[in-house]
């Protein structure tokens, strides 16, 4: 097992193309399960096929503990990955198949064969290691996959979406049963998904990225409760944060009739843009009241009913000029009275409100 860490790295396609990635820096601790997260075309994946060797780095260095592997063939890396499609080959059995890079390598057939038992075992595949994988099911075939890395004892663990192919039900199962494996192992793992709740449920940190560019990592609660920007902060969260563009008056926030005070260091740090700033707040920040009560109004577009928790959407009315008019998600009791069509009241919770500039979409504080 080893650290892994990435200094500077750019990679990028074309000459007159934007770099898939840009001037990456992260360090991953030994022992560490980070997981990569973003949207498509982030470059979260190129990000760890360059660890693998699979993809050249155009400059910067990517060492796994004290070794530069920059320049390193793949092969020598003491990598093991795991894809999307698992891989497999369909004409070979779940034991030959989990047993093959061993083979290759000229590991003795009895140690082998000791290693592949120890895999099948920990993976429950014990009854399925003579079949093929034609006759298993999807989390099956993911589970072989897994096999095959474990078998070799790598220093690092690489996971490029694996759980894409299964159906939702057995994607929860998986992710659960994948994380407590990596923590049974202790091997360093790096897991690739665009799937933000398999990313805050699985990583000991998270690895945000949009255009090539770290966001921010952090673990899963410090991301979601202290989001570095809007795109962090729109990102993380399902559903995710809501985001409306205001302007601080005098020493405080003003929604649309009620007050949100706000420390004299926030308002220095947006004055630069006439007070204009970006307010961000969770679904579970908003609470129904009153129709008489300070808040904002907004006419209910859809219900999404999750058994104990329930999700309103509505539209606000633009009645204020420090409030544009903007989406709201309200995470609402089960039986509140709420319906398509209907107008509410909102109100939003100060001390759960976050804020960003509106030129620069960093956190204020």
């Amino acid at each position: 097992m080893a650290s892994v860490r990435y200094h500077e790295v750019v990679r990028v396609f074309g000459r007159d193309q934007r770099p898939a990635v840009d001037s990456l820096t992260l360090e991953v601790a030994d022992g560490e399960f980070l997981v990569l997260v973003g949207p498509s075309g982030c470059g979260k994946s190129t990000t760890l096929r360059m660890l693998a060797g699979l993809e050249r780095v155009d400059s910067g260095s990517i060492w796994i503990g004290s070794r530069d592997v920059t320049r390193v063939s793949p092969k020598d890396r003491d990598i093991a990955m795991v894809f999307q499609n698992y891989a497999l080959y369909p004409h070979m059995s779940v034991e030959q198949n989990m047993g093959f890079a061993l083979k290759m390598g000229g590991t003795p057939r009895r140690e082998t064969k000791v290693r592949v038992g120890e895999a099948a075992h920990l993976l429950a595949l014990e009854e399925f290691l003579g079949r093929k994988p034609g006759s298993l099911s999807g989390g099956q075939r993911q589970r072989v996959a897994m096999g095959r890395a474990i078998v070799r004892r790598p220093q690092v663990f690489l996971m490029d979406e694996p759980l894409s192919n299964l159906d939702a039900k057995l994607r929860v199962q998986t992710r659960t049963e994948i994380a407590a494996l990596q923590r049974r192992l202790g091997t360093t793992t790096i897991y690739v998904t665009h799937d933000q709740v398999e990313a805050m449920t699985m990583g000991d940190r998270v690895a945000v990225m949009n255009e090539g560019r770290l966001q921010q990592v952090d673990t899963p609660k410090v991301l979601y409760t202290r989001p570095a920007n809007v795109f962090v902060a729109g990102f993380i969260g399902s559903p995710s944060m809501n985001l409306q563009a205001a302007r601080l008056v005098d020493d405080g926030l003003w929604l649309d009739g009620y007050r949100v005070p706000v420390g004299r260091d926030t308002r220095a740090a947006a004055a630069d843009r006439d007070g204009a700033v970006v307010v961000g707040y969770r679904p579970e920040a908003v609470e129904l009241v009153a129709e008489d009560e300070p808040g904002l109004t907004a006419v209910v577009e859809a219900v999404e009913e999750l058994g104990s928790d329930v999700f309103v959407y509505g539209a606000f009315d633009a009645t204020s000029e420090t409030v544009h008019a903007a989406d709201v998600v309200a995470r609402v009791p089960v039986d509140a009275p709420v319906a398509r069509g209907k107008r509410v009241r909102l109100r939003i919770k100060p001390e759960a409100i976050h804020l960003f500039s509106a030129s620069t979409g960093e956190s204020l504080g």
